[in-house]
Protein backbone atom coordinates (compact mmCIF):
# COMPACT_ATOMS: atom_id res chain seq x y z
CA UNK A 1 0.00 0.00 0.00
CA UNK A 2 1.43 3.30 -0.98
CA UNK A 3 2.50 5.61 2.03
CA UNK A 4 0.10 9.23 2.10
CA UNK A 5 2.64 12.36 2.07
CA UNK A 6 2.49 14.34 5.26
CA UNK A 7 1.27 16.80 3.53
CA UNK A 8 -2.14 14.98 2.69
CA UNK A 9 -2.47 13.74 6.16
CA UNK A 10 -2.38 17.00 7.71
CA UNK A 11 -4.83 18.58 4.93
CA UNK A 12 -7.29 16.31 5.32
CA UNK A 13 -6.83 17.20 9.17
CA UNK A 14 -7.66 20.88 8.60
CA UNK A 15 -10.01 20.60 5.77
CA UNK A 16 -13.58 21.97 5.22
CA UNK A 17 -15.01 19.28 7.23
CA UNK A 18 -12.91 20.36 10.70
CA UNK A 19 -14.83 23.57 10.40
CA UNK A 20 -12.32 25.30 8.00
CA UNK A 21 -9.99 25.73 10.66
CA UNK A 22 -6.50 26.47 9.41
CA UNK A 23 -3.84 23.78 10.11
CA UNK A 24 -0.74 25.08 12.86
CA UNK A 25 1.94 27.44 11.39
CA UNK A 26 4.12 25.83 13.86
CA UNK A 27 5.43 28.88 14.83
CA UNK A 28 4.48 31.42 17.17
CA UNK A 29 6.44 34.83 16.86
CA UNK A 30 3.87 36.57 19.75
CA UNK A 31 6.00 33.96 22.65
CA UNK A 32 9.01 36.04 21.36
CA UNK A 33 7.72 39.49 23.12
CA UNK A 34 6.85 40.75 26.01
CA UNK A 35 3.72 42.33 27.28
CA UNK A 36 3.86 45.94 27.52
CA UNK A 37 2.11 48.22 30.06
CA UNK A 38 -0.33 50.56 28.04
CA UNK A 39 0.58 53.47 30.28
CA UNK A 40 4.30 53.53 29.56
CA UNK A 41 3.57 52.50 25.41
CA UNK A 42 0.49 54.61 24.65
CA UNK A 43 -1.61 57.61 25.20
CA UNK A 44 -4.93 58.56 24.97
CA UNK A 45 -5.27 60.11 21.55
CA UNK A 46 -9.27 61.50 21.59
CA UNK A 47 -12.48 60.08 23.14
CA UNK A 48 -10.78 60.25 26.73
CA UNK A 49 -13.82 59.93 28.46
CA UNK A 50 -14.80 56.48 26.34
CA UNK A 51 -11.80 54.86 27.54
CA UNK A 52 -10.92 52.93 30.40
CA UNK A 53 -8.13 51.07 31.76
CA UNK A 54 -8.37 47.93 34.30
CA UNK A 55 -5.11 45.73 34.65
CA UNK A 56 -3.60 46.60 31.80
CA UNK A 57 -7.01 45.97 29.56
CA UNK A 58 -8.27 48.83 27.82
CA UNK A 59 -11.74 49.48 26.64
CA UNK A 60 -12.84 51.57 24.52
CA UNK A 61 -16.44 52.81 22.78
CA UNK A 62 -18.71 54.51 20.98
CA UNK A 63 -22.02 56.10 21.29
CA UNK A 64 -23.72 59.04 19.73
CA UNK A 65 -21.59 61.50 21.26
CA UNK A 66 -18.18 59.71 20.74
CA UNK A 67 -15.65 56.90 20.20
CA UNK A 68 -12.24 57.17 21.10
CA UNK A 69 -8.24 56.48 20.21
CA UNK A 70 -5.02 55.74 21.32
CA UNK A 71 -1.70 56.32 20.31
CA UNK A 72 1.76 54.89 21.18
CA UNK A 73 4.64 57.18 22.54
CA UNK A 74 6.99 56.54 19.88
CA UNK A 75 7.28 56.32 16.32
CA UNK A 76 8.41 53.21 14.81
CA UNK A 77 10.54 52.42 11.43
CA UNK A 78 9.84 48.46 11.33
CA UNK A 79 8.92 45.85 14.09
CA UNK A 80 6.16 43.47 15.67
CA UNK A 81 2.75 45.20 16.82
CA UNK A 82 0.04 42.93 18.17
CA UNK A 83 -2.92 42.80 20.76
CA UNK A 84 -5.67 40.53 21.76
CA UNK A 85 -9.06 42.44 20.71
CA UNK A 86 -12.70 41.11 21.68
CA UNK A 87 -15.25 42.42 19.61
CA UNK A 88 -18.82 44.02 19.90
CA UNK A 89 -21.86 41.01 19.51
CA UNK A 90 -24.91 41.89 17.38
CA UNK A 91 -25.72 45.01 15.65
CA UNK A 92 -22.76 46.69 14.97
CA UNK A 93 -22.80 48.45 11.02
CA UNK A 94 -21.42 51.17 10.60
CA UNK A 95 -18.94 50.60 13.25
CA UNK A 96 -14.95 50.46 12.73
CA UNK A 97 -12.27 48.65 15.60
CA UNK A 98 -9.09 49.17 14.48
CA UNK A 99 -5.15 48.18 15.08
CA UNK A 100 -3.21 49.83 13.06
CA UNK A 101 0.08 51.90 12.07
CA UNK A 102 0.10 55.40 10.79
CA UNK A 103 1.93 58.37 10.15
CA UNK A 104 -1.13 60.68 9.03
CA UNK A 105 -0.25 63.33 11.99
CA UNK A 106 3.25 63.87 10.81
CA UNK A 107 2.62 64.06 6.76
CA UNK A 108 -1.14 65.15 6.58
CA UNK A 109 -2.55 64.73 3.30
CA UNK A 110 0.74 62.47 2.07
CA UNK A 111 0.51 59.78 5.09
CA UNK A 112 1.83 55.83 4.91
CA UNK A 113 -1.09 53.45 6.78
CA UNK A 114 -0.99 49.76 7.29
CA UNK A 115 -4.53 49.02 8.67
CA UNK A 116 -6.30 45.74 11.02
CA UNK A 117 -10.30 47.02 10.32
CA UNK A 118 -12.96 45.03 11.79
CA UNK A 119 -16.20 46.30 9.68
CA UNK A 120 -18.87 46.05 11.62
CA UNK A 121 -21.86 43.79 10.37
CA UNK A 122 -25.82 43.30 10.93
CA UNK A 123 -27.41 40.53 13.15
CA UNK A 124 -26.79 37.05 12.12
CA UNK A 125 -23.93 37.93 9.99
CA UNK A 126 -19.75 37.57 10.17
CA UNK A 127 -17.49 40.61 10.90
CA UNK A 128 -15.50 41.58 8.12
CA UNK A 129 -11.27 41.48 8.94
CA UNK A 130 -9.86 44.04 6.80
CA UNK A 131 -6.48 44.68 6.15
CA UNK A 132 -4.98 47.52 3.89
CA UNK A 133 -1.93 49.04 2.94
CA UNK A 134 -1.68 52.61 1.75
CA UNK A 135 1.78 54.53 0.80
CA UNK A 136 1.53 58.31 0.44
CA UNK A 137 -1.85 58.49 0.16
CA UNK A 138 -3.63 61.98 -0.92
CA UNK A 139 -6.21 61.71 1.32
CA UNK A 140 -8.86 63.65 -1.10
CA UNK A 141 -10.65 60.66 -2.36
CA UNK A 142 -7.56 59.41 -4.77
CA UNK A 143 -6.21 57.51 -2.40
CA UNK A 144 -5.23 53.80 -3.31
CA UNK A 145 -5.99 51.15 -1.20
CA UNK A 146 -4.70 47.68 -1.27
CA UNK A 147 -7.62 46.03 0.66
CA UNK A 148 -7.66 42.09 1.52
CA UNK A 149 -10.78 41.06 3.31
CA UNK A 150 -10.99 37.97 5.68
CA UNK A 151 -14.01 36.53 7.68
CA UNK A 152 -12.22 34.60 10.47
CA UNK A 153 -12.99 30.75 11.58
CA UNK A 154 -13.73 31.84 14.94
CA UNK A 155 -16.32 34.17 16.54
CA UNK A 156 -14.41 37.34 17.85
CA UNK A 157 -17.17 38.47 19.86
CA UNK A 158 -16.53 35.53 22.12
CA UNK A 159 -13.61 35.54 23.42
CA UNK A 160 -10.05 37.60 22.83
CA UNK A 161 -7.45 36.80 19.97
CA UNK A 162 -4.67 38.17 19.10
CA UNK A 163 -3.89 40.29 15.71
CA UNK A 164 -1.02 41.27 14.69
CA UNK A 165 1.38 43.62 12.08
CA UNK A 166 4.89 42.35 11.49
CA UNK A 167 6.44 45.33 9.44
CA UNK A 168 9.79 45.05 8.30
CA UNK A 169 12.13 46.94 5.71
CA UNK A 170 11.02 44.16 3.25
CA UNK A 171 7.53 42.87 3.94
CA UNK A 172 4.51 43.41 5.39
CA UNK A 173 2.84 40.44 7.46
CA UNK A 174 -0.47 40.33 9.14
CA UNK A 175 -1.39 37.49 11.45
CA UNK A 176 -4.27 35.92 13.43
CA UNK A 177 -3.47 34.11 16.74
CA UNK A 178 0.26 33.95 15.26
CA UNK A 179 -1.10 32.17 11.83
CA UNK A 180 -0.34 34.70 8.90
CA UNK A 181 -3.18 35.12 6.77
CA UNK A 182 -1.42 37.82 4.50
CA UNK A 183 1.90 38.98 3.16
CA UNK A 184 2.50 42.13 1.23
CA UNK A 185 6.23 42.43 -0.37
CA UNK A 186 8.06 45.36 -1.09
CA UNK A 187 8.24 45.27 -4.91
CA UNK A 188 9.36 48.84 -5.27
CA UNK A 189 9.76 51.84 -2.84
CA UNK A 190 6.96 53.50 -4.37
CA UNK A 191 4.78 50.53 -2.99
CA UNK A 192 6.25 50.13 0.32
CA UNK A 193 5.84 52.20 3.41
CA UNK A 194 9.40 53.56 4.73
CA UNK A 195 8.45 56.29 6.82
CA UNK A 196 8.17 56.14 10.18
CA UNK A 197 4.75 54.94 11.76
CA UNK A 198 2.69 54.93 15.28
CA UNK A 199 0.87 52.35 15.96
CA UNK A 200 -2.82 53.54 17.20
CA UNK A 201 -5.98 51.73 17.79
CA UNK A 202 -9.62 53.41 17.49
CA UNK A 203 -13.16 52.38 17.35
CA UNK A 204 -15.29 55.01 15.50
CA UNK A 205 -18.19 55.51 13.33
CA UNK A 206 -17.67 55.24 9.62
CA UNK A 207 -21.41 54.84 8.15
CA UNK A 208 -20.50 55.98 4.80
CA UNK A 209 -18.66 52.63 3.76
CA UNK A 210 -18.01 50.71 6.55
CA UNK A 211 -21.09 47.70 6.10
CA UNK A 212 -21.43 46.50 3.01
CA UNK A 213 -20.11 49.79 0.86
CA UNK A 214 -22.23 52.17 3.25
CA UNK A 215 -25.90 49.95 2.83
CA UNK A 216 -26.25 49.78 6.57
CA UNK A 217 -25.65 52.86 9.21
CA UNK A 218 -24.63 53.15 12.63
CA UNK A 219 -27.73 52.48 15.29
CA UNK A 220 -27.36 54.01 18.25
CA UNK A 221 -30.16 52.51 19.74
CA UNK A 222 -27.48 49.38 20.20
CA UNK A 223 -24.98 52.20 22.18
CA UNK A 224 -22.63 51.73 23.20
CA UNK A 225 -20.45 49.67 21.33
CA UNK A 226 -17.15 48.63 23.21
CA UNK A 227 -13.82 47.29 22.05
CA UNK A 228 -11.62 45.81 24.40
CA UNK A 229 -7.64 45.43 24.06
CA UNK A 230 -5.25 44.01 25.92
CA UNK A 231 -1.56 41.74 25.80
CA UNK A 232 -0.22 44.49 23.81
CA UNK A 233 3.21 43.81 21.97
CA UNK A 234 5.40 45.62 20.72
CA UNK A 235 9.15 44.73 19.38
CA UNK A 236 11.11 46.24 17.12
CA UNK A 237 13.01 49.22 15.98
CA UNK A 238 11.79 52.73 17.25
CA UNK A 239 12.46 55.70 15.15
CA UNK A 240 14.89 57.01 17.10
CA UNK A 241 17.20 53.60 17.50
CA UNK A 242 20.55 53.37 15.41
CA UNK A 243 20.31 51.83 11.94
CA UNK A 244 21.53 48.43 13.71
CA UNK A 245 18.67 48.05 15.56
CA UNK A 246 18.27 44.41 15.30
CA UNK A 247 14.95 43.66 13.21
CA UNK A 248 11.73 42.08 14.26
CA UNK A 249 10.84 38.46 12.59
CA UNK A 250 7.81 37.04 11.96
CA UNK A 251 9.56 33.08 12.04
CA UNK A 252 12.49 31.61 13.28
CA UNK A 253 14.68 33.23 10.52
CA UNK A 254 16.66 36.13 11.88
CA UNK A 255 16.66 37.49 8.18
CA UNK A 256 12.42 37.56 8.20
CA UNK A 257 10.41 35.37 5.78
CA UNK A 258 8.23 33.26 6.43
CA UNK A 259 8.92 29.18 6.88
CA UNK A 260 7.28 26.94 4.63
CA UNK A 261 4.90 25.32 6.76
CA UNK A 262 4.00 29.52 7.76
CA UNK A 263 3.29 29.97 3.63
CA UNK A 264 1.28 26.49 3.20
CA UNK A 265 -1.50 27.80 6.43
CA UNK A 266 -1.31 31.50 4.70
CA UNK A 267 -2.93 29.99 1.29
CA UNK A 268 -4.99 28.01 3.61
CA UNK A 269 -6.54 30.50 5.12
CA UNK A 270 -6.62 32.59 1.97
CA UNK A 271 -8.32 29.46 0.03
CA UNK A 272 -11.17 29.37 2.62
CA UNK A 273 -11.61 32.59 4.22
CA UNK A 274 -10.53 35.52 2.25
CA UNK A 275 -13.47 37.20 0.98
CA UNK A 276 -12.03 40.03 -0.69
CA UNK A 277 -8.63 40.41 -2.71
CA UNK A 278 -7.77 43.78 -4.76
CA UNK A 279 -5.43 42.11 -6.88
CA UNK A 280 -8.60 40.16 -8.33
CA UNK A 281 -10.89 42.85 -8.53
CA UNK A 282 -11.84 43.31 -12.34
CA UNK A 283 -12.67 47.23 -11.06
CA UNK A 284 -9.73 48.02 -10.27
CA UNK A 285 -7.47 49.89 -11.66
CA UNK A 286 -4.36 47.85 -11.88
CA UNK A 287 -2.03 49.80 -13.03
CA UNK A 288 -1.99 51.72 -10.30
CA UNK A 289 -1.57 48.61 -8.03
CA UNK A 290 1.75 47.09 -10.01
CA UNK A 291 2.79 44.63 -7.05
CA UNK A 292 -0.68 42.49 -8.41
CA UNK A 293 1.61 42.08 -12.00
CA UNK A 294 3.39 39.29 -10.21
Amino acid sequence: MALIPLFAILFFVASPSNAYWPPSPSYRPSSKFRPVNFYKGFRNLWGPQHQSIDQNALTIWLDRTSGSGFKSVRPFRSGYFGASIKLHPGYTAGVITSFYLSNNEAHPGFHDEVDIEFLGTTFGKPYTLQTNVYIRGSGDGTIIGREMKFHLWFDPTQNFHHYAILWSPKEIIFLVDDIPIRRYPRKSPETFPLRPMWLYGSIWDASSWATEDGKYKADYRYQPFVAKYTNFKVGGCSAYASRWCRLASASPYRSGGLTRRQYWTMRWVQKYHMVYNYCQDPKRDHRVTPECWG
